[in-house]
This record gives structure tokens, C-alpha cells and sequence, in this order.
């Protein structure tokens, strides 16, 4: 029974029917779950233990963001790195991944994928590229927001309840996970150059663009912003260090920008509070419930016996092994769910504490990087898409998974690599 509700529930979630949003298709497959007995009522707090401060964190972080997009920081900045660029398209390509690799560990891989994918496509209209050089440049925005999401627990929802689940604090994930990132970003780089070379002009006119500072709309919180994004790691760390969750700090940071945007009252404070994401704490709620219930039914016991057997080749296969089952987990089932998935059979697994950590961090890589294959694995790229469809620039299903999977593979097993000789 909790199989064809949690199926259930995955096509609500990816079709979206009129009237019923993520979160009530969530909280539909969880009163279904209640109804049927896979979880009961005493279920309700262990999963809110474990999605309250992710759920949080992600608000803060998507309120932020729509604050500093209204106050005109992220134009600003592509229209400075445009010119910074000189005229060359190769250059701007290389400065764009990079900008949106920035983006996506201190914003959030949803924050950084449906800010950068608009402003880039705006700026770029502006400077009249052909449209094959769009796509280039949009499609590499949008693969870099998830891959470069390893670094911090706040850089994807997928580390925050990885974090939560096995209690690493905020340092003590970025230290694990640093060398993985970076190995990360460094194999987009490639990957994306290789596949979208060809379709770069050799240069553009600068000159097209407006002065930078003309994107400003409310200079205060712009200045204050710039200062928030530098100071966030280091605000998170302190916070893990002290057991404070990391939640609290980007409630803050957001609360701050708000109360500044008073001043001026050029960014919409009810805009920005409409758009940002309140559905995500029923739809983080609901879906694990569904996901609970698999494993109250033992169908998560599967998946455990193959960990298991992964950790006795010893911890690099453990690691290549949990990453690509979680890749092709997240790929398929979309990746918020199958790190539940993933988390509750490793916590099952009977495997040396040392392994399960590396299988831990493995799970999240997995789930980060592997919703990048296909359409349906994160809901930041179905939101993706329909960014570009409303800008006139249509992906087909058939090219993404052509091209997700091309991509993908090497940028997975690279960041997998470095994790298994950072932990091995």
C-alpha cells in the first residue's frame, strides 16, 4: 500500500493539477498514508524532528533572496561581470558558471537557479547573442546551481536534512565536504565547456549594456545585502559551533533585509513575503511521512542489505556505491524524497561508524548532483523549466536527459572520487 501512495504522491508532485500545489499533493499522499496505517500519528514528530530546520533554513533563504533580486543586486552583478568579461563570449561563459557556482553555495541551489536563469537570459537578450548561445549560457546556469550545492548545509535542502539526520554541525560538514565540491565545480566546468564550445559567437558588444549601477533599486539593501552574503558562512559556522540551528541565521539575515527594504519601501515587502515558499513546510512534512511509511512497511529493507554489502568492500566503494544508488534514486523519484530514502537505510544499515558516515555524506552527493539526469528530479528544475518556457526558450524533455546524462556522470563520479580520498 505505502508503494502506490508514494507513487501516487510523486505524480501529483511532478503534474501539479490545477488548485493542488506540491504541498497539498504532498499532505494528501500523507493523510492517505495516516489512513491506510503505513504511519501513524506518533510518526507526526519524528519526521517534523527531521525537516523543521531544513523546511526553515530554505524560507530564510528564498525570502533573502527575493529581497536583494528586488533591490536590484543580482542584475547589478551580471551586468558587471558582462562587462568584466571584455567582449569575449568564451570568457563570460567561464565567469557566468562561476558566478552561479557562487551563488548556489551561499543562496541555495533554488535560489541561485530561478534568480541567475532570468537575469542571465535578460542580460544577454540585451546584448543580442544568437539564441543557441542563450541556451548555452541558461542550460549551464541551471546544471551549476545543483552541482555547486556540496559545500555548505545551507547550499541545498538535501545537506540540511543529511546534517540534521546524522548531527554534523555547520563546520564540520563543509570541512568534509570541501574537496568534493570543489571537485565538483571543477568537472562543470569542464563538462559544460566541452558540450557548449560550439555554440559560443567569439565576441559580443559590451557596449549594448547599461551602467551597472542604473540596476540598483534600493541602494541600502544592496550595500547591507553584499555585506550578509559575505558574512553568512561564518555566521552558519558560529551558529553550528554553539548549537544554534543554522535556521536562526537565515531567518535573521532575512529578517534584516526586510526590515531595511522599510526604509526606502522600493522593494515590495508583501511581494517578496507572497512568493516565497510556505508550501515547502507541508510538502516537507507530507512527503517524508509517505517516505516513513515505505519504511515502516520494510520496503526500504532492499536498499539497506545492498548498503550493507557495498561496506564490506571497504569505505571508496561504499562511498561510489551509495552515491550513484542515490543518483539513480533521486533521478527517478525526485531527489527531496530519496534522501529520506537513503538516510533511514543507511541508519538501518549494521556498518562501522566510520563508513556510515562517508555513506552519509555520499547519500547527499548523490541526491544533489543526480536530479540533474532528468526533468523530474529536483523541483528546482521543473521550476527551471518553466522559467525558460515563459522566456521563450524551450527544453524538451528528450535534450535535457540527453544531455543531463552526458553531464552529470563525470561531475558525479569526480565529486565521489574526492569524498572517498578525503574520508578514505
Amino acid at each position: 500500500m505505502s508503494a502506490a501512495i508514494f507513487v501516487l504522491t510523486i505524480i501529483l508532485v511532478i503534474w501539479q493539477p490545477r488548485g493542488l500545489d506540491i504541498g497539498w499533493s504532498a499532505a494528501l499522499g500523507a493523510a492517505l498514508s495516516l489512513l491506510s496505517g503505513c504511519v501513524s500519528l506518533s510518526d507526526i514528530p519524528k519526521v517534523w524532528s527531521m525537516v523543521w530546520n531544513a523546511s526553515a533554513t530554505l524560507i530564510g533563504l528564498i525570502v533573502l533572496t527575493l529581497t536583494l533580486d528586488e533591490a536590484g543586486l543580482f542584475r547589478w552583478a551580471a551586468i558587471r561581470i558582462c562587462r568584466a568579461a571584455g567582449g569575449s563570449a568564451s570568457r563570460l561563459f567561464v565567469c557566468v558558471i562561476l558566478f552561479g557556482a557562487l551563488l548556489a553555495a551561499l543562496i541555495a541551489n533554488d535560489g541561485a537557479v530561478l534568480i541567475l536563469t532570468p537575469v542571465v537570459a535578460a542580460v544577454l537578450a540585451e546584448l543580442a547573442l544568437p539564441r543557441q548561445a542563450v541556451i548555452a549560457f541558461v542550460m549551464a546556469a541551471g546544471f551549476i546551481a545543483d552541482t555547486a550545492s556540496l559545500p555548505f548545509t545551507t547550499s541545498n535542502l538535501v545537506n540540511i536534512i543529511t546534517a540534521d539526520f546524522f548531527g554534523a554541525a555547520f563546520g564540520q560538514y563543509a570541512e568534509a565536504m570541501a574537496p568534493a565540491a570543489a571537485a565538483s565545480v571543477a568537472a562543470s566546468l569542464g563538462v559544460l565547456w566541452l558540450r557548449y564550445r560550439r555554440w559560443l559567437p567569439r565576441r559580443y558588444d559590451a557596449a549594448r549594456l547599461p551602467e551597472a549601477s542604473s540596476a540598483v533599486a534600493d541602494p541600502l539593501v544592496f550595500r547591507l545585502g553584499l555585506a550578509v552574503l559575505a558574512a553568512l558562512p561564518a555566521l552558519c559556522f558560529a551558529a553550528g559551533a554553539g548549537g544554534i540551528p543554522v535556521c536562526a541565521v537565515t531567518g535573521s539575515a532575512a529578517a534584516l533585509l526586510l526590515a531595511a527594504s522599510r526604509r526606502r519601501r522600493v522593494v515590495s515587502i508583501s511581494r517578496v513575503l507572497r512568493q516565497a515558499p510556505w508550501q515547502i513546510v507541508i510538502f516537507s512534512l507530507g512527503m517524508y511521512l509517505v517516505v516513513f511509511g515505505l519504511r515502516n512497511e520494510g520496503l526500504t529493507s532492499g536498499l539497506t542489505q545492498a548498503l550493507e554489502a557495498l561496506a564490506s568492500l571497504g569505505t571508496a566503494p561504499a562511498v561510489f556505491g551509495t552515491g550513484v544508488l542515490a543518483a539513480a534514486l533521486s533521478s527517478v523519484m525526485n531527489n527531496l524524497p530519496a534522501v529520506m530514502t537513503g538516510a533511514l537505510s543507511i541508519e538501518s544499515a549494521g556498518v562501522p561508524e566510520a563508513v556510515r558516515t562517508a555513506m552519509f555524506y555520499a547519500n547527499a552527493i548523490g541526491c544533489d548532483l543526480g536530479p540533474k539526469i532528468t526533468p523530474i528530479g529536483s523541483l528546482a528544475t521543473l521550476l527551471w523549466l518553466h522559467v525558460l518556457a515563459h522566456k521563450g526558450l524551450k527544453v524538451t524533455w528528450g535534450m535535457y536527459i540527453r544531455t543531463g546524462i552526458v553531464l552529470t556522470a563525470p561531475v558525479l563520479l569526480a565529486a565521489l572520487a574526492a569524498l572517498a580520498l578525503t574520508l578514505g
